[in-house]
């Protein structure tokens, strides 16, 4: 695809790296970064708080929320850097409806790594226990989808240096 990217989501599970690239990247390109997290109405808040996954219906609203925030962007010229689970593929054809070129960055990682990860974060809402619902409901990228998949390394350096490698590959002129 030659057309330019206006928005990178870096997508994947809960724990791995999608905050820390975002960081990374927006100050490797100034462009502004949203957390899907950001996004979500209280009630989706109050419920995996307490342990319960989302299922589709709670997800929509958060997901066009999101998708009309990344289209006013493109609107005003503006490119962005969005993290977002965005585990589903009806998900991500949903996020792709935005304005411009919606370009995915899929973290990947082990799940036991990413428990240690989650275990020592503080601060977020998602507790580990929904982990394997997360790996249960992930579908990887297609081959069809436009984007990549980066595995979240042993430092967020080292993961960015992926992200960008791969952004190079992936998004160089054809």
């Amino acid at each position: 695809m030659n057309q330019p990217v206006e928005h990178l989501v870096l997508m994947g599970v809960a724990g791995c790296g999608k905050t820390t690239a975002a960081a990374n990247l927006h100050r490797a390109l100034g462009w502004p970064v949203a957390e899907a997290d950001d996004f979500h109405p209280q009630a989706n808040i109050a419920k995996m708080s307490r342990g319960v996954p989302l299922d589709d219906e709670d997800r929509r609203p958060w997901l066009e929320s999101l998708r009309d925030w990344m289209s006013a962007q493109a609107r005003s010229g503006t490119k962005t850097i969005v993290t977002c689970s965005a585990l589903k593929r009806s998900y991500r054809e949903l996020l792709s409806q935005a304005d411009g070129r919606v370009f995915f960055i899929h973290l990947v990682a082990d799940q036991d790594e990413l428990r240690e990860r989650m275990e020592h974060r503080e601060g977020h809402f998602m507790p580990p226990a929904l982990l394997p619902s997360q790996f249960a409901t992930l579908q990887p990228l297609d081959a069809d989808e436009d984007g990549v998949a980066v595995v979240s390394r042993a430092t967020p350096e080292e993961t960015f240096e992926a992200i960008l490698a791969a952004l190079e590959t992936a998004c160089a002129p054809s």
